[in-house]
């Protein structure tokens, strides 16, 4: 505490970071049922709140969208699914646009399906390359008609949206990895959105790729800003220039999205743990060099390696995979994602 009786920076962090572990705890042990009992009694504090119709308007909206989308992607847990950001405006002669038809070919051809928003340029280019059973739209409404792109129009995948920030929410909690081509404000709107959840741990971690077209400077010249402005100046930590890659090659894009699950497999925490479920056990010795080299994201204790955790017994079908897990201190995302790279090398 300083003299006059304020939190200091350091002591209000963990007492925000305390009461959000709480928080996190208590609703793991919440079921559907009641977590659905508490969205319907802060429903009705609105009415005590007497809150204006426009606020219940936006809040009802919201709620209706999400549920409807969350019914489609739930039909399409197994597949994991990239998104795909791009200028609707970039022709199909345009050299941006043949790498995204290309990139959703290669994505499909893995397995892996591919969210756009739906409309035409790079968005339908990645619908191309991906074809429509392995395409995802998720279009928004605006003043003027966006007609969704032929790919995906009148398909069951395809949802539309009044607002951008339940289309954003979509766009990053269902993506195994984010890509974008060049583009105008959105794409780079989107670009930072991503990189913001990853950076702050308010999303799982994913690969963000960055796709030049053949020889371009777009994303090249979006690293110099970054670099030079931001971390050069101490606006984020050098470590924090791993939480993305640029590249003008698909081959590069592509290999950066699939290598990223080459060993590492997904994440969660449990009581206070970070989790990272793992394709095979890691050996001694990468093992011992992940405590030497990573010591310092460790806020107690040291990385473990063992099987699921009781509290992970509902999801029987990653039951079977080692987890390596540890007290993450949760600010360094950069560096985790350095550790998630160091898995997938061994």
């Amino acid at each position: 505490m300083e003299a006059n009786g304020k939190i200091d920076g350091q002591d209000s962090f963990h007492r925000i970071h305390d009461n959000e572990l709480h928080h996190e705890g208590a609703y793991q042990k919440l079921g559907v049922e009641d977590m659905v009992r508490q969205i319907k009694e802060t429903a009705d504090k609105l009415v005590l709140d007497h809150a204006t119709r426009g606020d219940v308007k936006l809040l009802s909206t919201a709620m209706k969208e999400l549920r409807y989308c969350f019914k489609v992607f739930s039909a399409f847990r197994e597949h994991r699914k990239v998104t795909v950001f791009g200028s609707a405006r970039t022709k199909p002669d345009n050299p941006s646009y043949k790498q995204a038809v290309e990139f959703g070919r290669r994505m499909a051809k893995e397995g892996f399906m591919v969210i756009t928003g739906a409309a035409q340029g790079i968005m339908e280019a990645g619908h191309v390359g991906a074809g429509r059973d392995m395409s995802v739209g998720v279009n928004i409404l605006l003043p003027f008609e966006q007609e969704a792109n032929s790919i995906i129009h009148g398909d069951k995948k395809l949802m539309h949206l009044k607002y951008f920030f339940t289309r954003k929410l979509l766009f990053v909690k269902e993506a195994a990895a984010v890509v974008l081509f060049p583009g105008g404000f959105g794409t780079l709107d989107e670009g930072f959105e991503a990189l913001t959840l990853v950076q702050t741990g308010k999303s799982h971690l994913f690969p963000i790729v960055l796709v030049d077209e053949p020889g371009g400077d777009y994303w090249k010249q979006f690293q110099v800003f970054i670099g030079r402005c931001l971390r050069d100046r101490g606006m984020i930590s050098p470590e924090d220039m791993s939480l993305f890659k640029v590249t003008d090659s698909v081959d590069e894009a592509a290999a950066e999205v699939l290598n990223f699950y080459r060993v590492y497999h997904s994440m969660r925490y449990v009581d206070g743990e970070l989790v990272l479920r793992l394709q095979h056990d890691l050996s001694d010795k990468t093992l011992a060099r992940i405590r030497k080299d990573f010591a310092g994201i460790v806020e107690q204790g040291t990385f473990e390696q063992g099987p699921a955790l009781p509290q992970e017994q509902n999801e029987t079908q990653i039951l079977h995979l080692p987890r390596l897990r540890f007290r993450f201190d949760r600010r360094s995302l950069g560096r985790l994602r350095q550790l998630i790279d160091v898995i997938n090398r061994e």
